[in-house]
């Protein structure tokens, strides 16, 4: 009898090695110049230009996907849950005012089929070109036992640059800010397992017709937006106080995070044209509207606070994506939302 091999027990080394193969040029496309490491090596390398930064900080996010993936492997469908990792980390580390840098990705899956990771990893370049980022490394594992055949999981983290003195911090907010937010693509990547639960108690397919032109699946599935091009053009022209990533927990849970604590925010959402996604999620599961907006972004990813006197600015560079939500008040980092 033959002894075992690491492919008898479910680990094809072949299938990594073309994995890396078919991801090369991909990668590359999002490499620059301060890329020094090339695909392949152990270790991504790059050296930031930090010309005109008195006191240059790192600044660094991580995050995944979430049960999002369910919906992708369901669809068979592996472009865009990359973007969506991309976008949850940088969209973090854009709220400091932070340059995003670099991302590495962590794929695991049960077994590797280097298509479907190269179009994982397609999504994840197209990300990183959004968020003009160099996508300088990452690993796939092959985990059979941890993972089912078909399945895999995807996260990731982002490296960006900020010069000290002037990252975004609220240590300026104060009474009377307003509040813009800047809209989302639709659910982003939180909230998922309220989604399918939802979907499950009301019998929806993700092939049942969201409008005449897509399905529900890929309505869903539709990437979290990336904010690094919006928030790079309001860094140029104006003075940002704050910005909160409107993740899970929505807006109650997100905004507080920027708050000093003498401050709260109202917010007047009544003109807000909401995405019908979230009404039919709410439809579908007969959940409570409260608990939408304690878990959903309900239409804004995120919300950059700035003195009243740089609103029509703000507006003007933002365009048809944004509106004014909110103001800052006195309180003890209460949300109102009406």
């Amino acid at each position: 009898m033959a002894g075992l091999t690491y492919k008898d027990s479910g680990v094809d080394k072949d299938a990594g090695y073309a994995e890396v193969e078919l991801i090369k040029q991909i990668v590359k496309k999002t490499h620059t110049s301060e890329v020094l490491a090339d695909v392949g090596g152990f270790a991504g390398a790059f050296m930031p230009d930090i010309s005109g930064m008195k006191n240059p900080v790192l600044v660094s996010g991580t995050d995944g996907v979430g049960t999002k993936i369910e919906l992708a492997m369901e669809m068979d469908k592996h472009d865009t849950v990359g973007i969506d990792a991309v976008a949850m980390c940088v969209n973090d580390i854009l709220c400091t005012g932070a340059r995003p840098l670099f991302f590495l990705d962590y794929i695991a899956t049960g077994k590797l089929n280097p298509e479907k990771m190269a179009d994982i990893v397609s999504g994840v370049a197209a990300g990183c070109e959004e968020a003009s980022c160099a996508l300088i490394g990452g690993e796939t594992a092959e985990m059979p036992g941890i993972y089912n055949e078909n399945d895999y999981d995807i996260a990731g983290f982002a490296v960006g640059l900020a010069d000290r003195d002037k990252m975004i911090t609220g240590d300026s907010l104060k009474e009377g800010d307003i509040a813009i937010g800047i809209k989302s693509s639709g659910v982003h990547s939180n909230g998922f397992s309220l989604v399918r639960a939802a979907m499950n108690r009301a019998n929806v397919s993700l092939s049942d017709k969201y409008n005449g032109e897509i399905t529900i699946g890929e309505k869903l599935l539709t990437p979290t937006k990336i904010y690094a091009k919006e928030i790079k053009a309001l860094i140029n022209e104006i003075e940002i106080k704050a910005i909160a990533h409107i993740t899970g927990g929505g807006l109650y849970e997100n905004v507080p995070r920027v708050l000093c604590e003498n401050l709260s925010v109202d917010f007047d959402l009544t003109n807000l044209e909401i995405d019908p996604i979230f009404e039919m999620i709410r439809s579908w599961g007969d959940v409570d509207i409260d608990e939408m907006y304690h878990t959903f972004n309900m239409g804004i990813g995120m919300v950059v606070f700035v003195d009243p006197s740089n609103e029509n600015k703000a507006l003007e560079i933002l365009r048809d994506e944004a509106a004014v939500i909110g103001t800052v008040v006195a309180g003890n980092k209460e949300i109102k939302i009406r």
